[in-house]
């Protein structure tokens, strides 16, 4: 089975900065996306950033110019530099992977979760 590590969060000040880790390890083939969450309190999940397979990226509207999603293929691990954080940043963030597996079939994937809190 496949499992998502993630790593990196934390409490910083407002203006810090962070670099969430997610590490994808098992029987995986090849993965198609990679990509992060949050999910604040008492509010819904929402895209944060991700990146294909291919190189492209998508950027939620509030965290464009902040943020930037990289991935590196050999460790199948997708890293968020979060930089200029805001309280409004603060959630708990997840990791998602879109897998292909050996077998040809597809799953997606959901890391643990870790919080980042945004505070003075």
């Amino acid at each position: 089975q496949v499992q998502l590590v993630e790593s990196g969060g934390g409490l910083v000040q407002p203006g810090g900065a962070l670099r969430l880790s997610c590490a994808a390890s098992g029987s995986i083939a090849s993965i198609y996306q990679m990509g992060w969450y949050r999910q604040a309190p008492e509010k819904q999940r929402e895209l944060v950033a991700t990146i294909q397979n291919g190189g492209s990226t998508i950027y939620a509207d509030s965290v464009k110019g902040r943020f930037t999603i990289a991935r590196d293929n050999a460790k199948n691990t997708v890293y968020l530099q979060m930089n200029s954080l805001k309280p409004e940043d603060t959630a708990v963030y997840y990791c998602n992977t879109g897998i292909i597996h050996r077998d040809a079939t597809v799953d997606t994937y959901w890391g643990q979760g870790t919080q980042v809190t945004v505070s003075s």
